[in-house]
């Protein structure tokens, strides 16, 4: 069953930071010769949780489709470049997810597999757009307040807004103690909503793929400590 894994990295220093930025490039050339890989993307951050324009050069993540679970442990585990990645970094942290709902394309393609069952435990939401540069600045007008109420809303276990280029790719990623309660946030009424009618309305997005996960497993640490999703919600 195809696995996706989203891994985190924060670096400290300033060599570690140039480092990282070399690697948005450099990481190109390593990335299509893994074995298993279908799918990646290297990703910057903004400052705070991500959701701001302003870059964030501390927190890099690579987010990553794999032919099945144990060929994504098998490779972030032993591949030369995760392994730079991890040696470099102050902290990482790696999330496993399985796909069971996608729509929408990601650089003209199709990347999820829609395979596992809808889960009755914690799920992890991914939304991803290319904005029109003729609307950036309205849709980042936007992006404070969302920000705001995903931060009040004491469902949400984690957050972060990342992106493939500044101001115009951007990812959302959330994770959720199970579906019942993203959906409320989703349909509730507030700057959320708002910005999801102004979307549709203006048409702000060139391209759009909205994924939702089963969260499979989780191996590092982030902030200084594990997050462990899941077996904070199993207990």
């Amino acid at each position: 069953m195809q696995t996706v894994s989203l891994s985190f990295y924060r670096f400290d220093t300033p060599l570690s930071r140039l480092w990282a930025l070399t690697m948005m490039g450099a990481a190109r050339l390593s990335l299509p010769r893994i074995e298993g890989l279908q799918f990646w993307k290297l990703c910057g951050s903004g400052t705070g949780e991500g959701f701001t324009p302003v870059p964030n050069t501390s927190v890099y993540a690579i987010l990553t489709v794999w032919t099945d679970l144990d060929r994504a442990r098998k490779a972030l585990a032993q591949e030369p470049l995760f392994q730079r990645y991890r040696s470099k970094a102050s902290e990482a942290w790696t999330l496993f997810l399985t796909p069971y709902s996608a729509r929408g394309a990601w650089s003209g393609k199709s990347p999820f597999k829609q395979e596992a069952p809808a889960p009755s435990g914690p799920i992890a939401a991914l939304t991803r757009a290319t904005v029109r540069p003729a609307v950036a600045a309205q849709f980042w007008k936007r992006v404070p307040d969302i920000s705001g109420v995903i931060g009040e809303n004491p469902n949400v276990l984690f957050k972060i807004g990342i992106g493939e280029v500044p101001l115009l790719q951007q990812i959302t990623f959330s994770i959720w103690p199970d579906s019942q309660s993203m959906a409320e946030f989703a349909r509730k009424n507030g700057p959320h909503a708002q910005a999801i009618r102004a979307v549709r309305d203006g048409k702000w997005f060139r391209e759009e793929l909205y994924a939702r996960f089963r969260v499979t497993d989780e191996i590092g640490s982030w902030e200084g400590q594990s997050p462990r999703i899941l077996k904070d919600i199993a207990a």
